[in-house]
């Protein structure tokens, strides 16, 4: 059973205790996370053992959440990117769940985000033209009742990360 990485007491939110080491850690894996555990060592200055229990221990206190393979989305089709703003009407929590759920099915929506101010939700989706973004909204709105969407589509990509900006106290 993984333990909560960040624990609320009140209304204070206790994160959890990283040190330097685990920085460097969760740098080098946020690099590349085929390495081996002895690669990770070398590379942060700690003998494989040690090493090893700190990166179980982050996998258990959810610090680490996964794995994963990046894929070159012009390598395999999904060249085009779309940002739709969703404004509704329906503030309640039976349309949050139902929309919740219909993103979740729809495998070109790769982000959702529930926003402040004049937009309700902002989705990040990947197609492979227009016409696949089409149907995408199509689905959409055939699943849920929207009051306004408005979809712009990226020209360039200038930076694309899935690093955080993990820092050291020092």
């Amino acid at each position: 059973m993984k333990k909560n990485s960040v624990s609320a007491v009140g209304d204070e939110v206790q994160l959890p205790k990283l040190d330097d080491t685990d920085r460097r850690i969760l740098n080098v894996l946020q690099d590349d996370a085929s390495l081996s555990v002895s690669e990770v060592a070398a590379k942060i200055g700690l003998s494989a053992t040690p090493c090893w229990k700190r990166i179980q221990r982050l996998r258990e206190e959810g610090i680490i959440r996964k794995q994963v393979v990046l894929c070159d989305p012009m390598k395999v089709g999904f060249g085009t990117t779309v940002f739709v703003k969703i404004s509704t009407n329906q503030h309640n929590e039976a349309w949050l769940r139902q929309f919740a759920k219909v993103v979740q099915k729809i495998p070109e929506i790769v982000e959702v985000y529930r926003m402040s101010g004049d937009v309700d939700y902002l989705l990040r989706v990947v197609v492979n033209d227009i016409r696949g973004y089409d149907d995408v909204y199509k689905r959409l709105i055939r699943a849920c009742e929207l009051y306004d969407v408005s979809s712009s589509f990226a020209m360039e990509q200038i930076k694309y990360s899935t690093a955080l900006p993990i820092t050291f106290k020092n």
